[in-house]
């Protein structure tokens, strides 16, 4: 009888999570006793009456790699931990259905879990790794937050986009005379909006990191603005926040989501700047899940394999409670403890910010 692996995708979805789930299915298919198994929705494929769970073979993961999002689906909402439950009165409540995750996946003969996620998703497999399942983490977000490793698949490719942004608009801008502002995702860290505004050439970059000044921003606007000509582009990570102020979200009032919706630090900047009146027009773009979606660029493709061969080796080696994690030049395992135990911010004294001085763009401080 085959032992069997169950692969995961949880938290939002991220180019190149087909790439990993890809990559085990083609390592395990060398181990002629093993089998793969995909769990719809995250965890709740397994949870869920019926159960959904799919036999990934080959055939079903055949050329999966280009393509963006992931083939078993995923969720952000509940979860083992925290599963939503309706009471008789119609109000929302939560329970924790780990115990019943185990035992389900004991009776659909299960030897091991590779759960695909962030941060979020590995504070599960640890509570998981915990209760004595056997599982392997596999880091995974846009927002390249996670501490342990150097970079996260997803990554390079919401840069890519942000970066793409930044060049039309720039053409925009000139035409018009005016300062456009674009917003980009990050949650509590500014990696995308840093990466971006670099590669586009940006005037102003505004990071979680660095709570800005906007007296500092006008000065260097003014700089650029000569009665009424000129231009300027500001890339803005959605946690950026003035240094008086907070970080502009709102909570959500979807069932099992937990998160705060971070969103809004671009008009935030626009009604800012608009009363200081620059003399020009200022108009803001959103990128959004546009950052999420689409096909991964090469750069995530390589990484994800390379994390989806790991993932599966780490079972081989029973290595469970681990995380894969890009250690340059090396793909490593980490514990997946150490891994959500520190939150990855952009380092002030780090290099990228010290190349984004060096380009003399406005951090606003």
């Amino acid at each position: 009888m085959k032992k069997r692996v169950l692969v995961l995708t949880g938290g939002g979805d991220c180019p190149g999570l087909n790439a990993v789930i890809r990559a085990i299915v083609k390592r395990a298919g060398q181990e002629r006793d093993w089998e793969v198994i995909g769990s719809i929705n995250a965890f709740d494929g397994v949870l869920n009456e019926p159960t959904e769970i799919v036999v990934l073979d080959d055939k079903k993961v055949a050329g999966i790699h280009v393509q963006g999002g992931t083939i078993i689906g995923t969720t952000n909402k509940g979860g083992p931990l925290a599963w939503p439950i309706k009471d008789k009165d119609g109000n929302w409540s939560t329970v924790d259905r780990s115990d019943d995750l185990i035992r389900k996946l004991q009776y659909l003969g299960v030897d091991a879990v590779i759960n695909i996620g962030g941060d979020g998703s590995q504070r599960i497999s640890q509570k998981l790794f915990e209760k004595g399942l056997n599982i392997i983490g596999v880091p995974k977000t846009i927002d390249n937050d996670l501490s342990a490793t150097d970079f996260t698949f997803g990554f390079q490719t919401a840069v890519e986009v942000a970066t793409d942004a930044v060049d039309k608009l720039v053409t925009t801008a000139a035409s018009h005379n005016r300062i456009l502002i674009v917003e980009v995702m990050g949650r509590y860290a500014g990696w995308i909006a840093l990466h971006a505004a670099i590669a586009g050439g940006a005037e102003v970059c505004l990071i979680p990191e660095i709570p800005y000044n906007i007296d500092k921003i006008k000065q260097r606007l003014h700089e650029r603005i000569d009665k009424g000509r000129g231009f300027a582009i500001i890339v803005v990570a959605e946690g950026a926040k003035p240094q008086e102020g907070t970080m502009t979200y709102r909570t959500s009032n979807e069932v099992g989501y937990e998160n705060i919706r971070l969103g809004g630090a671009g008009h935030k900047l626009l009604q800012e700047l608009k009363e200081m009146d620059l003399g020009v027009d200022i108009r803001e773009t959103i990128l959004g899940h546009l950052q999420r979606g689409g096909i991964p660029c090469a750069y995530d493709r390589i990484l994800a394999t390379q994390f989806g061969v790991k993932a599966f080796e780490l079972v081989l080696q029973k290595k469970f409670g681990h995380m894969v994690a890009y250690n340059f030049p090396k793909v490593i395992a980490v514990p997946i403890k150490e891994a959500i135990d520190k939150y990855n911010f952009i380092k002030l004294d780090s290099e990228i910010i010290n190349t984004a001085r060096g380009m003399n763009i406005n951090l606003g401080d």
